[in-house]
């Protein structure tokens, strides 16, 4: 009967079994109800909330739970910012999802609820620099990132396993506990702890934020456009031409008004 189960009940079981608790006290951990049973036996799904639960007070890694990664453990001492969930095509290749702007505003409570991603469009780029690697694509929103990257752009990220591996001035999508970010990261000299999050648009302060509030990080490889803007130059020179022919019009009207008057 166990053998059917779903690999994430199975563990959530095994799980339960290792911190020696009841299925009643486990549930009153987890704040979840009276009893784990409806888990265990594959009736109800976990949620992300119990993911980030059993993340939090165990160091679960949520990839363990649903059977994408043999890492039981994360090892929050390394700064682990891994995507917390994978989805992948029938092919066995990553998808790339795609999160819009309303969708980002949910991303952070969402973050290990398989469900939830599949309700998010999803492609493949079928070209090298897209192998062997998880992407994700988020809209931006707001200016911060001016003049490279405008407001309602989408930008694709390469996903980072930890903080460790990050570089200095590259530009990332940061996932704070409570929102999305589009930044470029610098680390800080003698704070191990935290980093500093740089808008491109100097109208924006820097911000500084602790690694331990970073729940993923994508670095950004490539930005998707869906609308090509005339350069300022070539607006700027239609400008000068209408006034130069409205300066033309005006000076004609003047010389036919005085050739009347003779």
């Amino acid at each position: 009967m166990e053998s059917k189960l779903t690999i994430e009940a199975q563990r959530f079981k095994k799980i339960r079994e290792e911190q020696r608790h009841t299925q009643q006290s486990f549930a009153e951990l987890l704040d979840i109800g009276t009893t784990t049973a409806d888990i265990e036996r594959g009736k109800t799904k976990i949620t992300g909330k119990v993911v980030m639960e059993l993340m939090t007070l165990f160091n679960i890694n949520p990839l363990w739970i649903y059977g994408k990664s043999f890492d039981k453990y994360i090892d929050t001492s390394r700064g682990d910012v891994s995507p917390k969930v994978l989805t992948l095509e029938t092919t066995g290749e990553d998808a790339i999802i795609l999160v819009n702007q309303k969708a980002a505003a949910g991303y952070p409570n969402n973050i290990h609820d398989v469900g939830w991603y599949q309700t998010l469009p999803a492609f493949n780029i079928p070209l090298p620099e897209y192998r062997n690697a998880s992407y994700r694509g988020f809209q931006v929103e707001g200016d911060s990132m001016l003049p490279n990257i405008r407001p309602n752009e989408w930008v694709l990220g390469r996903a980072v396993p930890s903080i460790n591996e990050a570089t200095d001035s590259k530009i990332y999508i940061v996932v704070l506990r409570d929102s999305v970010l589009v930044k470029k990261l610098q680390k800080i000299p003698n704070n191990p702890q935290a980093v500093r999050l740089i808008s491109l648009n100097e109208e924006y302060l820097p911000i500084d934020v602790k690694v331990k509030d970073i729940q993923e990080l994508w670095m950004v490889n490539s930005k998707l456009t869906f609308g090509i803007d005339e350069p300022e130059e070539s607006s700027l020179l239609r400008q000068l031409q209408q006034s130069m022919n409205e300066l033309k019009a005006q000076m004609t009207d003047i010389t036919h008004k005085k050739t009347d008057l003779n």
